[in-house]
């Protein structure tokens, strides 16, 4: 194994994480509130990106990321990426109640939230193995699955709404994540190469309940 390959797992300093785990939550409303207001601001295909299921889950990813030099105790991880996804759908929808017109059905909001709890746990411990790990292999499953999100969304905008210039937008970002955050060319590689299989993985699940939910 080259030394690059080799990722040690830090040393558990709780300090203040749980603490630091609940303030995701507050930095999750201010998304939610932010991706509201931003829709209409972002050009052409880019707009999409203000309400887009993926870039909300980049915050759970980066609450764990943050947090990994922390701990490494994934109730906490897993918990601050559950409050910081929380926090987005409340405050995105909080906002289209008091702010604009209301938020009309709760359906896609208790949606939302559900996929919150799911996704956020996920992403939450994803983005701390994107930092530190036991293993290299899961560096790889970390990226790649956070590029899989994007891949997802963009074969969403492809297949099922015919819409080229979004997906590839998102194919972009499926592309350019991992090869942003790989630390060597080995790692960037095999993080593309989970990418791809969790793309289609993922858009046949999540898209597959949402369709079953608005239909």
């Amino acid at each position: 194994m080259a030394a690059t390959d080799v990722i040690t797992s830090p040393r558990p300093r709780w300090g203040n994480a749980p603490g630091a785990a609940v303030l995701c939550l507050g930095a999750g409303l201010v998304g939610g509130v932010l991706t509201n207001l931003s829709q209409g601001w972002l050009p052409g295909a880019w707009n999409n990106l203000a309400n887009s299921g993926a870039v909300w889950t980049m915050l759970a990813f980066a609450a764990g990321a943050a947090l990994a030099n922390r701990t490494d105790d994934h109730r906490v991880l897993a918990a601050a990426g559950a409050l910081a996804e929380i926090g987005l759908v409340v405050g995105y929808y909080g906002y289209a109640e008091f702010g604009r017109d209301g938020l009309g059905s709760l359906a896609f909001p208790l949606l939302w939230l559900a996929l919150a709890c799911v996704a956020g746990p996920l992403f939450g411990i994803a983005g701390a193995w994107s930092r530190r790990g036991t293993q290299p292999w899961r560096r790889y499953v970390a990226l790649g699955a956070l590029g899989g999100l994007f891949g997802s969304e963009g074969l969403h905008y492809w297949l099922g709404l015919g819409y080229a210039p979004q997906a590839v937008a998102c194919g972009a970002l499926a592309c350019g994540l991992p090869l942003l955050l790989g630390r060597t060319w080995k790692e960037r590689g095999l993080s593309l190469a989970v990418a791809a299989p969790a793309s289609f993985f993922t858009y046949q699940v999540l898209y597959g309940v949402l369709n079953a939910v608005s239909g």
